[in-house]
């Protein structure tokens, strides 16, 4: 749905296209002309030389998407999220990286959760990828504490995983 989204109001426009995807990923909000990251205002020019593309067209994909009702409605609510799959070897959690066999299958987040629950390890942060935005969309959950080998097999076995990686 995002993507034809994004082809639909930007087709001919490949870099406001990239923008567009690259402010979805982010969480990056539009609102009176500007872009946001939560509250911190973000300039056209840092945000173009970020992802390789000129200031305008960063600026042209905002007018585009203050323009179009089912842009604005979109970008309007979006939030960034944080993650501490990186922080976590630092603070002695685990991370527990899922590759799914079919991202939109349902339950899998909640079988890896209940095989965790039964080994008495909390979870910090679970984060999932859009399976729709993401080409190999991952599900990251952050631990409590570092996971034993024993559940790694408990995990392989969950239904829905087709792979799992443990940081």
């Amino acid at each position: 749905m995002w993507k034809k989204l994004i082809t639909k109001f930007f087709r001919g426009y490949p870099a406001q296209q990239k923008v567009a995807q690259t402010m979805l990923s982010y969480g990056l909000r539009v609102e009176k002309g500007r872009v946001y990251c939560g509250e911190i205002e973000l300039s056209f020019s840092k945000i173009a030389r970020a992802i390789g593309v000129d200031r305008r067209a960063v600026m042209n994909t905002v007018e585009r998407i203050e323009k179009r009702k089912e842009l604005k409605k979109i970008f309007s609510f979006l939030q960034p999220t944080c993650s501490f799959k990186e922080l976590a070897p630092e603070m002695g959690w685990g991370v527990v990286e899922i590759i799914p066999t079919n991202a939109s299958m349902p339950g899998i987040l909640a079988g890896i959760a209940t095989i965790l629950t039964n080994e008495e390890i909390s979870i910090r942060q679970a984060n999932v990828d859009d399976y729709i935005i993401a080409e190999e969309p991952r599900l990251f959950i952050v631990t409590e504490k570092a996971l034993p080998s024993s559940i790694i097999k408990k995990l392989k076995r969950a239904k829905g995983v087709k792979g799992v990686t443990v940081y």
